[in-house]
């Protein structure tokens, strides 16, 4: 398995693990995400403007997961931020080891383009994630707050 920079070839295979990763957080049917969000989020990985980035994890071909981030300011330090806004691996590739290797990159990433944190947020629910995340971060302790405009 390899871990590699999201190609504008990869769109069909992508776009099978992004349903999947909406459709687990329930974003499908009645509650999907529009297509146009979808259409720019691709849009912006291939941006050099913006600082959106792309992973997926491949195996023989086939893509097993996705890792998206981003870089911003921060108030509490120089150096950019690293946020991991979404990680996602199809099912049966669950506890092989492709999350922690998405994750591993995305560490490499955001050390070479100069960032001093990585950090992220899952669901309470999603307990299965956090025992790896338990292995490969910290909990900071922040709760989450959040109003739809």
């Amino acid at each position: 398995m390899s871990v590699r920079s999201l190609v504008p070839g990869d769109r069909a295979a992508w776009q099978g693990l992004w349903d999947g990763y909406n459709a687990f957080y329930g974003r499908e049917g009645a509650t999907a995400l529009p297509d146009e969000i979808t259409e720019v989020t691709w849009t912006r990985f291939f941006d050099g403007y913006e600082p959106m980035y792309a992973l997926v994890a491949e195996k023989d071909g086939e893509l097993l997961g996705l890792a998206h981030f981003l870089l911003h300011r921060s108030t509490t330090q120089i150096k950019p931020n690293c946020y991991l806004q979404d990680v996602f691996t199809t099912e049966r590739a669950r506890g092989k080891g492709v999350a922690r290797a998405l994750i591993e990159t995305v560490y490499a990433r955001a050390t070479a383009l100069g960032a001093g944190r990585v950090y992220w947020q899952t669901h309470e629910t999603n307990t299965t994630a956090m025992v790896l995340y338990d292995k490969v971060a910290e909990k900071s302790g922040f709760i989450v707050y959040k109003k739809l405009l």
